[in-house]
């Protein structure tokens, strides 16, 4: 993307009937670590990557309770994605004390999408630059909803954003078919395998990813990090680096460089991709 007349203004239609300031929030999605949601007719299982802006700094948080069964992963502007956070709690705690009940997941999607979209509409506000995967239960089921900075949303039964996240959306696919049965170690089994899928390369630890739950009986939670790294030993997810001793041996000569330069160019790939100042 570049700038030409019509981006300077989050109002000004361009002749072919865009709004750049619009698709620029968008890409800033795009550019944040990536956020993963899958759902099951009884559970929701969010999960998120974790990277720090630097060796001596911590990670930025990703994934926030709402409500009891209502909880937010973000990809993008994390400043933004907590500000909004917020104002679903608010929503929440207003309508629980107005009707005595559960804010019902959909009303709460509308809500936060037509906040979104006065942001489109106003030339003294700019879009928020974060993407919200909703994930909540309520008395039709369990759900997952995804916000995006123009305002639209949409259900899904799994689904991923944030850098990397098209190999993540790619094993979902190929996966689509069982979620629905799945259990809860099920889901949260293939939302540990999609975020190794979008680390590329990198090996999957607790300290490099988030997980939260929500279901029938089990209220909005995120898991510790000792809880994620006994799932991930149970469930052997680990990324074959480097194949076995045994099985190197007979490679070829001519087979080693080969190995090596894909080796080089996934890195290079890797390094590419790396961490955004949006997610800070």
């Amino acid at each position: 993307m570049f700038r030409n007349q019509y981006d300077t203004d989050v109002t000004t239609w361009s002749p072919a009937g865009r709004l750049f300031q619009v698709e620029y929030a968008m890409e800033a999605v795009k550019q944040g670590s990536a956020a993963i949601g899958l759902r099951s007719k009884t559970h929701v299982v969010l999960a998120c990557v974790n990277k720090a802006n630097s060796e001596l700094s911590s990670h930025q948080k990703k994934i926030f309770k709402v409500d009891n069964h209502i909880g937010v992963a973000i990809a993008g502007l994390t400043a933004d994605g907590r500000v909004l956070s917020r104002y679903m709690r608010s929503e929440c705690i207003n309508y629980n004390y107005t009707y005595e009940s559960p804010l019902p997941v959909g009303r709460l999607v509308v809500q936060l999408a037509d906040k979104a979209q006065v942001c489109t509409q106003r030339s003294w506000k700019r879009p928020y630059g974060v993407g919200l995967l909703v994930a909540g239960l309520d008395e039709s089921g369990a759900h997952l909803y995804y916000n995006c900075p123009s305002g639209n949303y949409f259900e899904y039964q799994a689904f991923a954003i944030g850098s990397r996240s098209q190999a993540a959306k790619t094993y979902l696919e190929r996966r689509f078919d069982n979620f629905m049965g799945s259990s809860r170690e099920d889901l949260i089994k293939d939302a540990l395998i999609a975020t190794r899928e979008s680390l590329q390369g990198e090996k999957l630890r607790s300290s490099v990813c988030t997980i939260a739950v929500v279901g029938v009986g089990e209220p909005f939670h995120i898991l510790d990090q000792e809880t994620v790294q006994q799932l991930i030993d149970t469930f052997e997810i680990v990324k074959e680096d480097e194949p076995p001793a045994e099985e190197a041996q007979p490679a070829t000569e001519q087979d080693a460089p080969t190995d090596q330069a894909s080796g080089a160019d996934q890195g290079a790939a890797g390094g590419d991709q790396g961490g955004s100042p949006m997610e800070i």
